[in-house]
């Protein structure tokens, strides 16, 4: 689960997108929950300058044909690749099937990212890890699917 939803401050702003669900509750009771920030795990700062997919999706970036830039133009894409690859790592290290996962962003956005505008414009698609997550079989959902999510978690026992 991406760790700005169970409220660690690792934004790129240094804030938080704490989910308040009895599920995910439930899940953290149970010891079910590995918490991942796929861009602080490959080493970027907190806070760090915004960062957007530039003008696509994640998979594009994982093709190697699009970058993932700051807000300013550095391109961060090799850190976005790390940061996914560390969260594929642990779901198979810990055998997790399903993934929930902040959207929007370029890390962890299940269906829309934003463009690489800086503007608040989305275009449908998923974030670098989603991506890399999806693409090796681990159900990904954002924070608005924990029902979904939850199904998911009792149909593959993940």
């Amino acid at each position: 689960m991406s760790a700005c939803l169970l409220g660690k401050r690792v934004r790129y702003d240094g804030g938080s997108l704490s989910v308040n669900d009895q599920v995910v509750a439930r899940w953290m009771s149970e010891g079910r929950v590995v918490s991942v920030c796929p861009e602080v795990e490959a080493g970027m700062s907190i806070p760090r300058k915004p960062a957007e997919i530039l003008a696509s999706s994640g998979e594009d970036v994982l093709e190697g044909g699009v970058d993932v830039i700051e807000k300013g133009g550095n391109i961060v894409t090799d850190n976005f690749i790390e940061g996914a690859s560390i969260a594929l790592g642990l779901c198979r290290k810990f055998n997790i099937k399903v993934a929930v996962l902040a959207e929007f962003s370029p890390s962890c956005g299940s269906s829309a990212v934003y463009d690489g505008s800086f503007s608040g414009v989305k275009n449908p698609g998923m974030g670098v890890t989603a991506a890399l997550l999806r693409k090796n079989g681990v159900q990904v959902f954002s924070q608005y699917e924990i029902v979904e999510a939850e199904k998911a978690v009792h149909s593959t026992n993940g």
